[in-house]
C-alpha cells in the first residue's frame, strides 16, 4: 500500500516529473503525467541505493 504520493524533488520544473510515495518496505514510484499507467515498489536498501547514486550524479 502506498501511504502518499509526492512529487520528486528532483524533478524540476519540467515535464519529466516522477512522484513517490512510502510504502511499508520501500518507496513506490510513479509517471507523474501517466498514472493509470501503474507505478514500481522498491524496497528500502534499491531505494537508497538509488537516492545516492542521483546524488552522485552518476546518470549523467
Amino acid at each position: 500500500m502506498v501511504h502518499a504520493w509526492r512529487t520528486s524533488s528532483y524533478s524540476g520544473q519540467g515535464n519529466a516529473c516522477v512522484e513517490v510515495g512510502a510504502t511499508d518496505h520501500g518507496a513506490a514510484v510513479r509517471d507523474t503525467k501517466d498514472r493509470s499507467a501503474g507505478y514500481f515498489i522498491t524496497t528500502v536498501s534499491q531505494w537508497a541505493a538509488f537516492i545516492d547514486a542521483v546524488k552522485a550524479d552518476r546518470f549523467e
